[in-house]
């Protein structure tokens, strides 16, 4: 396991021991730049209108669309970093 994946399985860990729930725009990031991290682009089917949750999630990683898996697990790092410190709700 490269240095990378260890702080981002880290942060994965990290992320569900937070004091405080962030906001909900805050864990659609989270949700995408998980997905884009672990799975790479969005692929299947986008949920359908009235599964608004599953909607919003989809969307959100789609929106990372070309990023790399690596930038996207850096990014879920720092992010998460934050969250700790207090910097982000």
């Amino acid at each position: 396991m490269s240095d990378l994946q260890a702080r981002f399985a880290q942060a994965q860990i990290d992320v569900k021991q937070l004091t405080e729930r962030p906001s909900n725009m805050t864990l659609l990031r989270l949700y995408a730049l998980f997905k884009q991290g672990s799975e790479g682009d969005a692929h299947g089917d986008k949920p359908g209108m009235t599964d608004f949750v599953g909607r919003y999630k989809f969307e959100a990683w789609e929106t990372l669309k070309g990023t790399a898996q690596e930038d996207a697990q850096e990014k879920y790092i720092a992010l998460v970093e934050e969250l700790r410190s207090g910097a982000t709700a």
